[in-house]
């Protein structure tokens, strides 16, 4: 029988709501009861699941009901040691997953394209990081993944590394050789963490990619929320090795995660692993059917190209078209906007779309959607970028001030044409996608600087870097 049907918190729940329960206890809205002027009552319904830690509905941080039963059966769907819920999105799974496997001063190799917080929890951590600079694909002019030559050259450089945290797939679905890494990590006695944030759907089987859990990883973050049909800030965390203490795991996601967990949070993981857990071939079948119209539909837009991932191996909810006209990706994405096709970023020359993880005879407006994007482009003259870029050239680099050493050293600003050499003294961030693209600490190089000004020009938005849009950057006093 498939277990994979039931849903013990959503049920848990349900049972709640329906003895119209009297509230003596938070949260404030008495499952909605308390007016809000809501006169769609849109946002009551919700509110009536939103419960706390009562009789019958288990407690996040000690589980032994419900939400235990529905945590085993997500351990059981990726046949993982152990599984947990997360309710302060992939976010805490990579604090809480970096704290437990590194210690203070202790030498950790970081794939240099990671999310901003893997790089607070090192922080945090006050582990000495040692970047390991992506591959760079210059059709789709983005960073990839790491090669297993440059791992291979940091573990001979540094032995002595306690972890190795590699972010799989990137943002636009990518996928790279991890299976060898991982081998080639174990072989070594290094614990391999994986933010798979982009990839909880991958145990769904060919041709998606094989999931970091399948391919032996330690530990892995997933962000159900961004992929399967889980509410935002919803997220899993897997253990799967004994090379990581569990206590510690669980001891951190207490510290990070929030005492007072979302109810409807948490209920909205139970239905995302059931959808998943039960989701089967003719569901798959459909799926590949309606993107491969989707897909044939803009590539009848002369305006844009529709990228393919390298040897035709990545995330096929992943769409990358590439502008080909006056427009760069910016300006491309807001035109989308105007007609009412929201996707989720935009960088220099791309625009990114996610697609839904449906079901057989689900209905998704991709027809629409197609017409709506012809029309939004017409008029436009083609025109194509033929333009190499240029990574940086040291594959692993460490941070030219370790992180005690910031706090007591002054900080001013230069020019940023002016700033090549020094010291960055904050993270500037392209948000989307939160990869970092200079680091507090780390040494300033006039490939990054030429990346900040395209950006710059381009129009993107950044996190950090408060001065950039007055061309001044932060950088670390000498003297």
């Amino acid at each position: 029988m498939n277990t994979q049907w039931k849903k013990p918190l959503y049920e848990a729940l349900m049972k709640h709501v329906n003895k119209e329960p009297i509230s003596f206890h938070v949260p404030g809205h008495k499952y909605g009861l308390i007016d809000q002027s809501d006169e769609d009552h849109f946002f009551n319904k919700l509110l009536k699941i939103d419960a706390t830690e009562l009789s019958g509905l288990d407690d996040l941080h000690s589980p032994e009901g419900a939400i235990l039963e529905a945590e085993m059966l997500l351990a059981d769907l990726y046949h993982t040691k152990k599984s947990f819920f997360l309710v302060n999105g992939s976010t805490v799974g990579n604090l809480a997953m970096i704290m437990a496997a590194c210690s203070e001063g202790t030498q950790v190799l970081v794939e240099r394209n990671c999310h901003k917080s893997v790089l607070n929890a090192l922080k945090l951590a006050k582990a000495r990081p040692v970047f390991l600079e992506p591959e760079f694909n210059q059709e789709w002019k983005i960073a990839a993944g790491v090669s297993v030559e440059t791992v291979k050259q940091a573990i001979n450089r540094y032995p002595d590394a306690k972890a190795i945290i590699l972010t799989y797939p990137n943002y636009y679905g990518m996928t790279y050789d991890l299976q060898e890494i991982i081998h080639l990590s174990h072989h070594h006695h290094i614990p391999v963490l994986v933010d798979e944030a982009h990839g909880p759907h991958f145990i769904v089987g060919e041709p998606f990619p094989a999931s970091a859990v399948q391919l032996g990883a330690d530990m892995i973050v997933q962000s159900a929320h961004k992929t399967l049909p889980a509410m935002t800030m919803g997220s899993f965390l897997h253990v799967n090795s004994d090379l990581i203490n569990m206590e510690k795991v669980k001891e951190y996601l207490e510290v990070f995660q929030s005492s007072s967990p979302s109810y409807p949070i948490m209920a909205s993981l139970d239905l995302a692993r059931n959808y998943l857990g039960t989701y089967e071939q003719k569901d798959l079948s459909f799926l590949l059917t309606e993107i491969k119209h989707f897909k044939e539909e803009l590539a009848k837009i002369p305006t844009i190209k529709v990228l393919d991932f390298p040897l035709n191996h990545g995330d096929l909810l992943k769409i990358t078209i590439q502008s080909r006209c006056e427009l760069n990706g910016f300006e491309l994405q807001k035109r989308l906007e105007e007609s009412g096709i929201y996707t989720e970023l935009a960088d220099p020359n791309n625009v990114l779309f996610i697609l839904p993880l449906l079901k057989d005879g689900q209905r998704y407006p991709f027809q629409e959607a197609a017409k709506k994007i012809q029309k939004a482009l017409l008029g436009l003259s083609f025109f194509e970028v033929k333009e190499e870029f240029i990574m940086d050239r040291y594959k692993i680099s460490e941070l030219a001030i370790p992180y005690e050493d910031m706090v007591s050293l002054t900080v001013k600003e230069v020019i940023i044409t002016e700033a090549a050499g020094f010291t960055c003294a904050e993270t500037i961030i392209p948000y989307p996608p939160g990869v970092p693209l200079l680091l507090k600490g780390e040494r300033i190089t006039g490939e990054k600087l030429n990346r900040l000004n395209r950006l710059l020009q381009s129009g993107a938005r950044f996190q950090g870097g408060s001065t950039i849009k007055k061309g001044r950057i932060k950088i670390f006093s000498t003297t």
